[in-house]
């Protein structure tokens, strides 16, 4: 089977539309996506109902959730909708493999997002390094290390 194939018949069996990305790249809604942008397989962009954008020369390692909605308050009953919140990605970001990125996130440019963070609510400055659950961010991290400062 051809990639062409593979990914008529995945979009057909999932109604996931085809993307530039890899076949097997979950993308929901109509996020903005810069240009050089890597996405690796089993990775998704969820972006209905809310603005979710991704800058230029970003590399977004396979198993990565961008994730613009929180249903947990409505599953338990503290809300009736589904919460929505935008996502801003900088140019020339990181995320490593099995993060997840939520609503109301905004990562400065030149940042690394370690393998397997949770990334919450929150502004995050450039050049940093965030790692970890709950996530610890290191504000300027690399900014030294490329002439930013």
């Amino acid at each position: 089977m051809t990639r062409e194939e593979f990914q008529k018949s995945f979009t057909e069996l999932t109604d996931i539309p085809e993307n530039r990305f890899h076949p097997l790249v979950w993308i929901g809604g109509e996020p903005e996506i810069g240009e050089n942008v890597y996405i690796g397989g089993m990775s998704e962009i969820y972006a209905k109902g809310a603005r979710v954008i991704i800058g230029d020369h970003c590399d977004i390692a396979s198993f990565v959730s961008i994730n613009c909605s929180d249903s947990h308050k409505r599953c338990i009953g503290l809300a009736n909708e589904v919460e929505k919140r935008d996502i801003v990605i900088e140019n020339h970001v990181y995320i490593g493999t099995q993060s997840y990125i939520g609503g109301g996130v905004h990562i400065g440019h030149h940042s690394v997002i370690g393998a397997g963070t949770i990334v919450r609510c929150g502004v995050y400055p450039p050049y940093s390094l965030i790692v970890g659950n709950p996530a610890v961010i290191k504000p300027g991290y690399y900014k030294n290390k490329l002439g930013g400062g």
